[in-house]
């Protein structure tokens, strides 16, 4: 499946009011990643730090989700999922290449 195929069945799902076009999934991106983030707290807290097979699944369940907001999200702001990741690499590759990986800061 590519990025513009899953973008497109997320979609068909999407069933928010217009009115919150880019509030309800980024409120929701939030949330989710959210929920990562406590699945991974507890994986250190309860397993130091190794991940079980069944807290493995559910880390990639909830990652599902953070995708669906995330490919909502950039179709309510005019962009493809593709796109998006596109955008990414190519900052990523920038920095690289000027060393700037490390560090802080959006203008990096």
């Amino acid at each position: 499946m590519t990025l513009e195929e899953y973008q497109k069945a997320a979609e068909k799902t999407a069933l928010y009011p217009e009115v919150y076009r880019v509030l309800y999934p980024a409120l929701g991106l939030v949330g989710e990643a959210g929920e990562v983030a406590n699945k991974v707290k507890k994986i250190l807290r309860d397993h130091e730090g190794a991940l079980p097979p069944d807290l493995r699944e559910a880390l990639l369940d909830e990652l599902g989700d953070v995708l669906w907001y995330v490919a909502l999200l950039a179709r309510d702001l005019g962009a493809s999922l593709e796109a998006v990741a596109e955008g990414n690499l190519r900052k990523l590759a920038s920095r690289k290449a000027r060393g700037a990986l490390k560090g802080s800061g959006d203008d990096r």
